[in-house]
């Protein structure tokens, strides 16, 4: 802490306490709200007259289970209130864009092909899609949320997106031309990370969440918070090197996990040795299990989601990662750990774009 605590910060910390639990609860009442919260009812009160204000609450009518007394008045979040856009910049052959609720339902997704386009054209790209998804929206847009290959700082540039062809690019700066309101960008696997905690879809609050497509990335939630790195690269663990002996990878070295385990190594080597269909796919757990055991041991993890299609991740290669971590660390570290698959792993990035901007504006997760 570098600054003393003053009467606004309070009411900011009352806000958002009060609509984290409207938004993981269907409806409460306002005693509910003071019981849970802690807070006096007055100040509930308070909290929620300027949260109806700026619309974001709806009434449920009264409670109907029997109970003494005058019934209490439910109330909810309206998660149609606002608006999100959110972006998904990670597949090599398209963005996808889509206007979804405060709860991450898509209200309308669009996708158009990068063709082969990079730098300041793949920006455009980006710019044109905000600006017909801003237009196609009809209640007010609280932000837009973009999961971005690259490693990227809270500032919203994209230090490094080789595969984009952007080296320090003021992403944020730019996107935030295209629209008058707030943007926020976050690495992909770090929107899956968001995802998959802000849903509640994992046990606990730290989980490791590794997104298995044309790369590999990793995103990571500790305490309830998100881990970055003192350089914005934690979760970057596609170029860990597994097997020494390993197949010659994209960054000049051999067996990087990427090489092991992304989506076209994977399928090539499958289409090549058509009958060992399951051997396959348990080395390329095996080398998952290798690369992660460390970071669970070092964290006794309990949760890690794995976002990729289903028909390489689930069976062998999802069993042989998690008994390989077993393996490799002792009982009380890695007995409780639960490894488990991403629902809808095709929207994630898409949700996690749309969670980071509750906890940018409103501080939900």
């Amino acid at each position: 802490m570098t600054s003393k605590s003053l009467p606004e910060h309070n009411r900011r910390h009352n806000r958002s306490l009060l609509l984290q639990l409207l938004f993981h609860t269907d409806e409460l009442s306002r005693a509910d709200l003071a019981r849970q919260s802690g807070l006096t009812r007055a100040t509930v009160s308070d909290v929620i007259a300027e949260l109806t204000a700026d619309g974001l609450i709806v009434e449920h009518g009264q409670r109907t289970d029997a109970r003494v007394g005058k019934p209490a008045q439910l109330i909810g979040l309206d998660d149609r209130a606002y608006h999100v856009i959110a972006l998904d910049l990670s597949a090599d052959d398209a963005f996808t864009g889509a206007i979804t609720t405060l709860r991450g339902e898509i209200v309308h997704r669009i996708s158009q092909p990068i063709a082969g386009a990079r730098g300041d054209e793949a920006v455009a790209l980006a710019a044109t899609i905000i600006r017909d998804l801003a237009r196609r929206s009809t209640v007010r847009v609280l932000g837009v949320g973009v999961a971005s290959p690259g490693i990227i700082d809270h500032a919203g540039v994209v230090r490094e997106a080789p595969n984009l062809g952007w080296h320090d690019l003021d992403l944020g700066g730019r996107l935030r031309r295209a629209i008058d309101v707030p943007v926020h960008i976050v690495n992909d696997a770090n929107a899956a990370a968001l995802a998959v905690h802000t849903e509640r879809r994992a046990p606990g609050q730290s989980l490791l969440t590794i997104a298995i497509e044309h790369g590999v990335g990793a995103g990571l939630i500790i305490g309830d918070a998100l881990v970055e790195g003192d350089g914005f690269s934690a979760g970057e663990i596609g170029h860990v090197i597994v097997d020494d002996d390993g197949e010659l990878c994209a960054c000049g070295r051999r067996g990087c996990l990427e090489v092991a385990i992304a989506v076209p190594s994977l399928r090539r080597r499958l289409a090549a040795e058509p009958g060992d269909h399951e051997q396959v796919l348990r080395d390329a757990g095996r080398s998952l299990g290798v690369a992660l055991s460390p970071v669970v041991a070092a964290l006794n993890l309990n949760a890690i989601v794995l976002a990729g299609p289903a028909d390489l991740i689930e069976g062998p290669f999802l069993d042989t990662a998690l008994a390989t971590i077993r393996t490799r660390t002792l009982p009380d570290v890695s007995s409780a750990l639960q490894m488990t698959i991403a629902a809808h792993p095709e929207q994630l990035a898409l949700r996690g774009a749309t969670a980071l901007v509750l906890a940018a504006e409103l501080r939900i997760s």
